[in-house]
């Protein structure tokens, strides 16, 4: 099989170029989709300056388990319908985090589209656990 898509490649060089070339474009659109994505590195930054407030959108559970300091917690299913409790925040980046990252990228393009400042941490939870970042129960 593989060396079936090698001959192929090599083969029809042209046209396995235009595939990698459009393959690219679609991953790079669509990781542009869930808007900007920040490190642990840059919440933290955010989130010290007072300009940052961490969304954590994972269940009630995983949230009781070990959150970020000072993240409010509303289940990424709940976030449109309780849309109003982050009005008073809108002055801030909304800095959403997930397990994975995930399902971040969605809410952060819903709540741009509701007019607030939105970015997601990269990696989610599982990425500021990585880094040995503290996490509160």
């Amino acid at each position: 099989m593989l060396a079936h898509l090698i001959e192929f490649a090599t083969t029809h060089y042209v046209l396995s170029g235009v595939f990698a070339v459009l393959l690219a474009l679609l991953i790079f659109t669509e990781l542009q989709k869930g808007g900007q994505s920040l490190s642990t590195r840059e919440l933290t930054a955010l989130v010290n300056s007072e300009q940052g407030l961490v969304l954590d959108v994972r269940s009630n559970k995983d949230f009781a388990s070990g959150h970020i300091v000072g993240a409010l917690n509303i289940p990424s299913e709940k976030v449109i319908s309780r849309i109003a409790e982050l009005e008073k925040h809108k002055t801030k980046t909304l800095i959403v985090v997930d397990a994975l990252g995930q399902h971040a990228g969605s809410v952060s393009r819903e709540l741009k589209k509701a007019g607030f400042n939105a970015a997601k941490l990269s990696g989610g939870i599982s990425s500021w656990r990585g880094d040995n970042l503290p996490l509160v129960k």
